[in-house]
């Protein structure tokens, strides 16, 4: 085992244990003075993150994924409002969900608490850093961030910035810790770190997704690739569905709550399918349409079968025409990832028909998936965005980050 590995693990190991121990007002006088330390230090944060913007253009990184791991002093702003969000929110810990007595005068109690050591490894988005690190400390876990080499220099100087303040908070600055070695044979050794690990969290694409999966011998929640829809019902209102795939599809194309394909039933196709053209082609997104869809296209290529299950990241949609909504239904649940759907309609039995036949996460009527973010959701921010059933599923936030342990008080009792 990696002599880094190990040090890391035993360094979280002790300071969950004094981590989970803290009161919430003092998690929360912490968590605002990272969030003011990561606006007062915007330079330097702006200067590591160039650096990883050069190094990305010179590996011919496609714009889309220059995009995903770009900061500006808006979004370090939105990353420090993130953070003031997540110390807002009603801490978790030490809370008793419910208490009964059993037929024995025990009172039995189900209280939340930290998992322990959380371990992240993420691709390329340094908000990720902040994100993970301010909802595990608040809910009372340490965590080991291991980023990607494309945000290096980024996420370092994040995570030295945060280290500085629980070190001036006279906290253990282990609390928050960050793997400086990208290389695989490092992260591999992080997936099996099963003496100090409690679980292991990938945030990325498919590809670091199946890995983590394949590898780990650490329990994983999965976080998943977005492979999502939008599904223009006969009783769409057309207007509003065009606003609903531009915003889902071209607002920001990298990320794993932008859409992917676009359905829409045969009543409409001749009229929408022009109109939802024209918008897409102000925003150079390419089309790739099935046969039917082609009549009503000017500048679109055929799909492939691979096009339904891809997760572009890019200005590339795919389209396809259907019959009826059972078949939009069926389409989704064939090749989607189980993240982010939406339904454009006013026919409410329709509607309702789609919130309870397709399985996502998260599943919208008349609304764009991009929603579907921890802070936009109202959990200040998030951990990432499960896509499994076990544990957890949908945007992951505080409670999330904890299990539960029962609680028993007795008054001499012994089982005979």
């Amino acid at each position: 085992m990696n002599n880094l590995m190990n040090t890391l693990g035993q360094q979280s190991k002790k300071a969950a244990q004094q981590l989970s121990q803290l009161e919430t007002a003092r998690k929360n006088d912490c968590l605002m003075q990272m969030a003011q330390d990561l606006e007062d230090n915007a330079e330097t944060i702006l200067i590591a993150n160039q650096r990883d913007l050069n190094q990305a253009k010179e590996n011919g990184i496609p714009e889309p994924l220059i995009d995903r791991l770009r900061l500006t002093d808006e979004r370090i702003q939105e990353m420090a409002e993130g953070i003031r969000q997540v110390a807002a929110l009603a801490d978790p810990i030490g809370v008793v969900e419910k208490m009964w007595q059993t037929e024995d005068q025990l009172m039995i109690g189900q209280q939340r608490v930290p998992l322990g050591v959380i371990g992240i490894i993420f691709e390329s988005r340094p908000n990720v850093t902040t994100d993970a690190a301010s909802l595990c400390f608040k809910s009372g876990n340490a965590v080991i961030l291991r980023g990607g080499k494309e945000a290096f220099y980024s996420n370092q100087a994040l995570v030295e910035l945060m280290q500085r303040t629980l070190r001036n908070n006279e906290l253990n600055s282990a609390m928050i810790q960050f793997v400086n070695d990208t290389s695989h044979d490092v992260a591999n050794e992080m997936m099996r770190l099963n003496d100090y690990l409690d679980v292991l969290i990938p945030r990325g694409g498919a590809g670091l997704i199946q890995r983590v999966k394949n590898t780990a011998t650490v329990p994983v929640i999965e976080t998943g690739t977005g492979n999502n829809h939008v599904y223009v019902d006969s009783a769409a209102q057309l207007d509003m569905a065009r606003d609903i795939v531009i915003n889902a599809k071209a607002q920001r194309p990298s990320v794993c709550n932008a859409i992917e394909t676009l359905l829409v039933h045969e009543d409409i196709a001749s009229e929408f399918l022009p109109m939802i053209e024209k918008a897409l082609a102000s925003h150079e997104v390419s089309l790739r349409a099935d046969s039917k869809a082609l009549v009503y296209l000017e500048q679109a290529d055929l799909a492939a079968e691979d096009d339904w299950a891809t997760e572009f990241l890019d200005y590339v949609l795919a389209i396809k025409v259907v019959a009826s909504i059972d078949d939009a239904i069926e389409h989704i649940n064939h090749y989607n990832s189980k993240h982010s759907e939406a339904i454009v309609t006013d026919s409410y039995p329709n509607g309702q028909k789609f919130l309870k036949e397709v399985d996502a996460a998260a599943v919208y009527i008349n609304a764009s998936t991009r929603f579907t973010d921890g802070f936009k959701f109202g959990f200040g921010a998030e951990i990432g965005i499960s896509t499994q059933k076990l544990h957890a599923r949908g945007p992951m936030g505080l409670e999330h980050l904890t299990s539960s342990k029962y609680i028993i008080y007795g008054d001499g009792q012994i089982r005979e």
